[in-house]
């Protein structure tokens, strides 16, 4: 019997990457996953990958309807949630003297408000041994050259997790935040661009 066994997990930025290895490996140790993301092809072709123990909803992090619709249907077809990674993340590489609000709205929408109401929403369906799993990044403890906002999200990111601690004592729910460095993942690639083989934040 796997340490997952029995066990629902809902992972966001679920079909490439980090979050996709993570399914995986959850599905391995016995859980069923939804996982969480943008890209219908993507997901299908995750899927496919991950076997009977995976279901797809097609969403941003950053819309609350979407992310209604994700516990919607996790509702719906399990009735309750174990396990929430809330790993879905977006940066680019801009130097300060280049960086614009849409950017910066951008990549907080995704990083912190995606993250904050992937949590927040879900907790209706999560009791007693739950687990909350945040991704956040080297960058957001040491910084990272031209990666300024992206960065500053994953700050945000990191303080979530200490603030969430303490507001959910008592509730029996864990919080817990992973900093991955430099990780061969798509955001990367589409990050760097041709600098992708070099050490980037994830």
């Amino acid at each position: 019997m796997g340490k997952l066994e029995g066990k629902i997990a809902v992972i966001t930025g679920g079909a490439t990457g980090i979050g996709r290895a993570a399914a995986k490996r959850f599905i391995e140790e016995g859980a069923f996953v939804f996982i969480f993301g943008r890209r219908q092809e993507a997901l299908d072709a995750a899927v496919v990958d991950l076997g009977p123990n995976a279901r797809a909803v097609t969403g941003s992090v950053s819309d609350e309807a979407d992310l209604d619709r994700l516990y919607a249907a996790v509702k719906a077809e399990r009735g309750t949630l174990d396990i929430v990674f809330a790993n879905a993340g977006a940066g680019s590489s801009l130097p300060l003297g280049k960086i614009t609000a849409e950017h910066i709205d951008e990549t907080f929408d995704t990083n912190v408000k995606g993250t904050i109401f992937t949590v927040q929403k879900a907790l209706p369906l999560m009791g007693r041994g739950g687990s909350i799993i945040l991704t956040g990044s080297s960058a957001g403890t040491t910084g990272a050259p031209a990666f300024s906002a992206y960065s500053a999200s994953k700050a945000a990111v990191r303080n979530l997790a200490r603030t969430w601690a303490e507001d959910l004592k008592g509730t029996g729910i864990r919080v817990n935040v992973l900093s991955p460095g430099a990780t061969a993942t798509e955001l990367a690639k589409e990050a760097l661009g041709e600098e992708a083989r070099r050490p980037s934040p994830r």
